[in-house]
């Protein structure tokens, strides 16, 4: 391939990994009156500044036809920037592609977000909008989780951590933050629970709504 190839190639690239999991999947996000991981990002640090890292990792899952569903990013926008000028570090969950969940490669690029924040000595911020883990991947989605929990403890104390919810986030998703300094949640948006309304009825049969089971004024209580 010749150069002004290679160039083209990388911007189609770039602008793939910008769609996420596709302008249907976007479309139904901006409708709940939810922007983008990608937006938030930006929309959050000072203009200019954000610097992505890892955009074209892809999982590296072949079970249940995964490997037909790849999506450049795997789910999470990494990378750092400034915020009034101050550096920090990044991560951002897709929830347009597979829901936000977590899968090996999802979690290695937060890993090296948060390694990267302790090493530099600045701020780690995480918006989170994920489902739980990538159930298609097994194990190793969980093995992701224990390596986020493991330096969410190393760093406590050491670096900041702050943690956005800004959708429904269940099981490992909300393990972590809540591990962090601070949790900054939106009303009737974000929600925070170990298993789901529908999981408690089967379980229980006590019906509760999402906002009572761990929206935002119930863990502000």
């Amino acid at each position: 391939m010749t150069s002004d190839e290679n160039i083209e190639l990388l911007r189609k690239m770039k602008e793939g990994a910008s769609q996420g999991g596709g302008p249907v999947r976007i479309a139904k996000q901006r409708a709940k009156g939810k922007k983008t991981a990608r937006e938030r990002v930006v929309e959050l640090l000072d203009p200019g500044t954000f610097v992505e890292l890892d955009m074209f990792v892809t999982h590296l899952c072949t079970d249940f036809g995964m490997e037909k569903k790849k999506v450049l990013g795997d789910g999470v926008v990494t990378g750092y920037g400034k915020v009034d000028g101050r550096d920090v570090y990044i991560f951002s969950q897709d929830f347009t592609v597979f829901g936000g969940s977590l899968g090996e490669m999802f979690a290695q690029k937060i890993t090296k977000i948060m390694d990267l924040a302790m090493k530099n000595g600045k701020p780690v911020i995480g918006l989170n909008d994920s489902g739980g883990a990538r159930i298609q991947e097994g194990v190793v989605s969980l093995g992701g989780y224990a390596e986020i929990f493991f330096r969410n403890v190393m760093a406590s104390g050491v670096i900041p951590q702050i943690s956005a919810i800004m959708g429904p986030c269940a099981g490992g998703a909300v393990y972590s933050p809540a591990m962090t300094d601070f949790i900054i949640m939106v009303k009737e948006t974000s929600h925070m629970f170990i298993t789901g309304p529908e999981v408690i009825k089967t379980v229980t049969n006590e019906e509760v709504t999402f906002e009572e089971l761990g929206g935002a004024m119930t863990h502000n209580t």
